[in-house]
């Protein structure tokens, strides 16, 4: 699947989430689903727990944070001690 397919799954409106980025069709925020990612929750698992998802838009949520991501600047969270 091209790149451009999968950002066309993940779609933002005002009147859905308060405008977050969310897979097409349904109210599963990409935040949502890069956090449950994060916490350990395999592919299978989140796939088993929402039906109607499948895995091009959970890889959909990682290029579109991927994407959102290339251009910005970090600050460090913490301040290092030298």
């Amino acid at each position: 699947m091209i790149e451009q397919e999968l950002l066309n799954r993940i779609t933002s409106n005002q009147k859905v989430m308060v405008g977050k980025p969310t897979i097409k069709g349904t109210r599963l925020t990409v935040e949502y689903i890069l956090n449950l990612l994060a916490h350990g929750a395999t592919v299978t698992e989140i796939l088993e727990e929402y039906e109607g998802l499948v895995e091009a838009d959970i890889r959909a949520c990682l290029l579109f944070a991927s994407r959102s991501l290339e251009s910005t600047i970090f600050m460090p969270l913490t301040a290092e001690i030298a």
